[in-house]
């Protein structure tokens, strides 16, 4: 009998043993679930957060893809009118007609007043966008009369954005871009660049900006002449106007022969008609940030 509770004794120490690594086995179970409530209760506060996020960021993106972009301004340096330095530039005046404003010399009174953060310059053909820079000035809800005006004209010689381009796109099928005004060269806009009896409307500080009493007549760019007061925007003659010229180093003293586009420019013998490689329109917005891509269609305003 003694042989037959030693055995009962084994079994009830096997059985109490069993309830410890049960109730072990609970507790741990237990602990083990608590643990996964917290990180599913962590995992929700990531996630949340992960949806503010994303929903910042979806708003920013919007934000860039939003916003309406205005034609204030195209250049065609083959349609018999001169877009000189002098020109609608300051006065704001309108030019063109809206049924050729992307065919032909073109300025919108009205645009010229709206007050803009951003600008962008296209090159396009026939109104289908070949080229587009977009920058955002340092100076915010200026209009395009105020950036131009007389006031800033004199001393002139502003750099209107920092930074470079925010878009700089360009078309696979882009030609001519070695020695654009706009598109060859990098850095910011430079705006009413005066030099002695010189001036460009719109240069980039990647191409050679002369110095302020250099008569070189080699800054290049949009909107130029080579004869006139460009502190009063007063004409000296109308012998060196001319809508566009390209970058080049072709300083007076020893060059005379200033490569342009197209043909609409004084009959001063140094300025040589060229090559059109397109119109150039200027757009200017409040709030967008981004302009469509080479080969979208350009319109007067561009809803995005």
């Amino acid at each position: 009998s003694s042989g037959i509770n030693a055995e009962y004794g084994e079994i009830g120490a096997i059985k109490d043993e069993l309830k410890t690594m049960g109730e072990t086995q609970e507790s741990r179970h237990a602990a083990l679930l608590e643990k996964i409530e917290a990180l599913q209760g962590e995992l929700s506060k990531v996630g949340a957060g992960q949806d503010k996020l994303n929903a910042l960021v979806a708003s920013k993106c919007d934000k860039k893809n939003s916003g309406t972009w205005y034609l204030g301004m195209n250049i065609n340096p083959a349609d018999g009118h001169i877009f000189g330095y002098t020109v609608g530039w300051a006065t704001g005046v309108d030019i063109g007609s809206a049924d050729e404003a992307l065919t032909k010399d073109y300025l919108s009174a009205n645009v010229w007043v709206k007050p803009a953060n951003y600008i962008a310059i296209v090159r396009h053909q026939q109104g289908v966008v070949d080229a587009v820079k977009v920058f955002k000035f340092k100076t915010s809800a200026e209009s395009l009369l105020t950036r131009f005006g007389l006031p800033n004209m004199n001393p002139g010689r502003q750099i209107v954005t920092s930074g470079g381009p925010i878009q700089e796109s360009v078309a696979d099928t882009a030609e001519n871009l070695g020695d654009d005004p706009i598109f060859s060269v990098g850095g910011d806009l430079a705006f009413n660049w005066a030099y002695t009896d010189n001036g460009c409307r719109i240069a980039l500080t990647g191409g050679h900006l002369s110095e302020v009493n250099a008569n070189d007549d080699n800054t290049h760019g949009l909107g130029n002449n080579y004869a006139c007061n460009p502190l009063t925007n007063t004409p000296n003659g109308a012998d060196w106007p001319h809508d566009i010229s390209n970058i080049q180093d072709c300083p007076l003293q020893s060059c005379r022969e200033v490569r342009l586009q197209g043909t609409d420019h004084g009959p001063g013998p140094h300025l040589k008609s060229g090559p059109v490689y397109g119109n150039y329109a200027i757009y200017v917005s409040w709030d967008a940030e981004s302009f469509p891509q080479p080969g979208a269609t350009l319109s007067a305003e561009i809803g995005l």
